[in-house]
């Protein structure tokens, strides 16, 4: 493996009873980059996700994580070697305090998951670094809120503290600025970047801006293959990626 990519695919293939989602897809992620993977509806850019994380097999192919293949691998295994997908592996409890739920999430990492019969002289030793992990996200404050009052913006930086509980190496994030306002995409945005400072971060996202802003390269797909790949201003003047997009919405 080269040394500068830690996520590395070849031949990546999914069919669907003879429909082909994904095709030969060779994707390089570099050590410590915001790698973002876009394209137009149906270009094939989930099922990729997918495929990634385990979540599905693929038909044909292989997946590489630090040179290791992953492809039989399961989800909770990758998750092990530090490939964390937030938003789905880090959904939180509603009822519990932000405090516990990011302290339940540093349970994973002790072994001792979901032990809630423990004792709680054991779980507040895990406090001061929950504690830590809710100030890097700006929710210090909040911590012994009901994470069901949070309002949308704050309950994805709850999730967000809650995968760097397992203190990833790479996270990949699905549509991390789905269904938010403006202002809660500034500060997703900024608190993206901050995490990125020592990980990888790959992430599949439709607001072209914030692939714009944040993104280091960009892998554009259309029907199921890789149409181009490289920086935004790069892709953005690309005619084969400006006709792929037209008509088509950002989807």
């Amino acid at each position: 493996m080269a040394d500068d990519h830690i996520l590395t695919t070849d031949g990546l293939t999914k069919e669907f009873a003879g429909f082909v989602a994904v095709r030969n897809v060779a994707l390089r992620v570099r050590r410590h980059s915001i790698h973002a993977l876009i394209g137009p509806n149906g270009a094939g850019k989930t099922t990729c996700f997918n495929l990634l994380t385990k979540f599905l097999r693929p038909t044909r192919g292989r997946i590489l994580y630090n040179g290791r293949d992953i492809t039989a691998e399961r989800s909770a295994d990758i998750a092990r070697l530090g490939m964390v997908r937030s938003f789905q592996i880090s959904a939180v409890f509603p009822h519990l305090t932000l405090l516990e739920n990011v302290r339940i999430a540093l349970q994973r990492t002790l072994g001792t998951s979901f032990h809630f019969w423990r004792s709680e002289r054991s779980l507040d030793a895990l406090n001061a670094r929950a504690e830590e992990l809710l100030d890097s996200v700006g929710l210090a404050q909040y911590r012994d809120l009901a994470a069901v009052e949070l309002p949308y913006g704050r309950k994805r930086a709850l999730e967000i503290a809650t995968t760097l509980a397992l203190d990833p190496e790479m996270m990949l994030l699905d549509e991390p600025m789905a269904g938010m306002g403006h202002e809660d995409i500034d500060k997703i945005s900024e608190l993206i970047r901050k995490v990125a400072a020592r990980r990888t971060v790959l992430m599949v996202e439709h607001n072209l801006s914030v692939v714009a802003k944040l993104s280091d390269i960009i892998t554009v797909m259309r029907r199921g293959e890789i149409l181009a790949e490289g920086t935004y201003d790069t892709v953005s003047r690309n005619p084969e990626v400006i006709e792929a997009y037209m008509g088509t919405g950002h989807g």
